[in-house]
């Protein structure tokens, strides 16, 4: 699962980055947080007619079949082995793909012999993690129907690759810059194609190092959570 991000590059140069323009009222400079959870804020690029578009969105699908939004409490992740048939998300997967930018991502160390410890996950390269997601427009049946819609978005997941080392046996889809084009496209979708992306990252995609446990409750915030922290033993 990724239930833990950093998102602390501005907007503006996230939109950049994936060629996209900002949405109204989408601040260039952005709001910085190196903790971020389900259910807070995301920025997410989609496609639309030929042009992307980088907006927010809450982090946790919600179907616009729900009744509430509660939902997205156990929709902030996609399976991809099984993304394309769940009811919960098969819609999306056909009609609404986008792709998540993130500085990177936090998992739990539960190796025998070590004291549970998140590592924090960034691209070996230094450029932002693309993952792979997707996003709904939810209108609240209680309110009227001109109302503004809930934007929210999930990560899809996948096997890990050797860069996980065994640290969970789940990882974020990360695209690779070319396929974000092929992933983005709704006017030619093709489910195989699109089912092809949903793959581990390449070996040496990702690094890691271990971090405080600050990281584990949302209240902390600050450039401080992705310090290395030395590893420590239960012996």
């Amino acid at each position: 699962m990724c239930g833990r991000v950093a998102l602390f590059s501005p907007p503006a140069r996230l939109a950049r980055l994936l060629d996209a323009a900002l949405a109204a009222g989408i601040e260039p400079e952005g709001h910085p947080s190196w903790n971020v959870g389900p259910l807070r804020r995301l920025y997410g690029v989609s496609e639309r007619e030929g042009e992307r578009t980088l907006d927010r969105y809450r982090w946790g699908l919600v179907p616009s079949w729900s009744k509430d939004p509660s939902i997205a409490n156990r929709l902030f992740n996609a399976r991809g082995e099984t993304v394309a048939e769940k009811p919960s998300f098969r819609s999306a997967f056909a009609k609404r793909p986008c792709v998540i930018p993130v500085d990177g991502f936090y998992e739990w160390d539960h190796r025998p012999g070590r004291q549970r410890q998140p590592h924090y996950f960034t691209r070996t390269d230094g450029q932002p993690l693309l993952f792979a997601g997707l996003y709904e427009r939810w209108h609240d049946p209680s309110t009227p129907d001109d109302a503004p819609a809930l934007q929210t978005c999930t990560i899809i997941t996948t096997t890990p690759s050797d860069d996980i080392e065994e640290l969970h046996d789940r990882m974020p889809v990360i695209l690779a810059t070319p396929d974000v084009e092929t992933w983005l496209n709704v006017s030619d979708y093709d489910p195989d194609e699109r089912a092809q992306l949903l793959r581990p990252a390449p070996h040496g995609t990702l690094s890691h190092y271990g971090v405080d446990t600050a990281v584990g409750s949302v209240r902390n915030d600050g450039p401080e959570l992705i310090n290395p922290v030395d590893p420590q033993s239960l012996f």
